[in-house]
């Protein structure tokens, strides 16, 4: 997500000091991807293939782009950035246009390779596929979004007639150029909304009808895909007076799933943080932080509160971990497998106030975790609620090196203090 957008719609977490990006639950999903469900909307793109191996590369540059002297070809990864990051391999920038008999050597370079830019920290990530674009000649490059605001209670577009920069670079030395046009999520998109878009955007040439025509398959694809972010930078003007989305990035609601099939079936979990992807198949509310006291908690609210807690303690959060009111045994260990797979846990605090959820499961469950798990961190425990008494008293029987608390802030103490043993 880029710049002003990614203010808009993330958050971060402020731990003893430190600011720790805290991942949303919504589909990321690659720009080819994007590139092919806006078409299914009638929105103007450019003609493309994806490829994850170079006889998958050289076929598509016979196949799809026989007469086409210059291709774009781009590296896939779910992170912005790519045009200015380095490869591991020491190849710079995951976009490249090229002479269409170099293409499958640049894509032969960035196939398999690790792709470090600005959103993927230090780490990287794995471009399993390119996509090759056919080279527009593009004589005007504005901003598009579409997201979801709050003051307003519905959809918001904002636009510039300056694009293909960073949105907030923008808004700092243009600020009278961004629009903001919001929408009645009832009413649904206007000619009136989209022709004030369109003002914004002040496009050369392009026929303002069409452009219009535009605007609103947009909002179409982002109304009717649960989409929570839409942003097209930049959405390009060409020479032959068309609007096309050069670049896209669109984001759905995690809620959705249900309803919206299709698009979650090009969820790519190997470009998905593996333990938010092991939770989310047994059901468990996960978001990894940057900390290294790993926390399971029954219910959002006593899970932010602990946080909260630990981070006044001088401790920080390794993770969000909501184990939800209905946990079974088997979530509780599948959750204890999830905190010790992460190398920065240095100690594990266990918050349960027992309603729905009750201690007894819990007990049972860290029992069993600690059987299949070998535990070689410190365990705070704090149960309180239903079948209190019997979860303590499984947890005794069970011989293990557990260290009980009374209550949240004696729990957090003591898992801060655990980490300097």
């Amino acid at each position: 997500m880029r710049g002003l957008v990614n203010k808009l719609v993330s958050r971060s977490l402020s731990v003893s000091g430190k600011w720790q990006n805290q991942q949303l639950r919504r589909l990321n999903i690659h720009e080819y991807q994007g590139a092919e469900l806006m078409g299914k909307y009638g929105v103007n793109v450019p003609k493309g293939v994806a490829a994850s191996s170079l006889e998958e590369v050289k076929k598509a540059i016979q196949d799809v782009f026989p007469n086409e002297s210059e291709l774009v070809v781009k590296s896939q990864i779910l992170a912005g950035g790519r045009g200015l990051g380095t490869f591991k391999s020491g190849l710079k920038g995951g976009v490249h246009i090229v002479k269409r008999d170099e293409a499958e050597k640049i894509a032969g370079k960035m196939l398999g390779q690790v792709l470090v830019t600005k959103q993927t920290g230090p780490q990287g990530k794995v471009v399993s596929k390119v996509y090759l674009c056919e080279k527009l000649s593009l004589v005007n490059e504005m901003y598009f979004s579409i997201i979801l605001d709050r003051k307003s209670a519905g959809p918001l577009i904002i636009a510039c007639k300056k694009g293909g920069t960073s949105i907030e670079d923008l808004a700092e030395k243009f600020p009278d150029m961004i629009i903001k046009v919001p929408i009645d999520v009832f009413a649904g998109i206007t000619d009136e909304d989209a022709a004030k878009v369109v003002d914004g955007l002040a496009p050369k040439a392009a026929d303002r009808k069409d452009s219009i025509e535009q605007v609103k398959k947009l909002y179409e694809l982002f109304r009717k895909t649960d989409c929570t972010m839409l942003e097209i930078n930049p959405l390009a003007e060409t020479s032959t007076n068309q609007l096309v989305a050069a670049d896209a990035k669109l984001n759905f609601d995690d809620n959705a799933a249900f309803r919206q099939k299709e698009v979650f079936a090009m969820r790519d979990p190997t470009q998905e943080d593996p333990r938010e992807v092991a939770a989310a198949k047994v059901d468990l509310n996960y978001i990894g932080l940057d900390g290294e006291i790993g926390c399971m908690v029954n219910g959002a609210g006593l899970a932010m509160a602990t946080m909260d807690i630990i981070k006044l303690h001088g401790g920080t959060p390794a993770n969000f971990l909501d184990v939800g009111g209905n946990a079974s045994e088997h979530q509780v260990v599948e959750a204890f497998k999830i905190l010790t797979s992460d190398d920065k846990v240095k100690a594990i605090l266990v918050n349960i106030f027992g309603g729905i959820m009750k201690c007894d499961v819990i007990a049972s469950g860290i029992v069993n975790a600690a059987k299949e798990v070998a535990l070689k961190v410190p365990v705070v425990v704090r149960l309180e609620g239903t079948n209190v008494e019997q979860g303590k008293r499984i947890l005794k029987e069970s011989g293990m090196k557990l260290i009980t608390a009374d209550d949240l802030d004696d729990a957090a103490e003591k898992a801060v203090k655990a980490l300097a043993h």
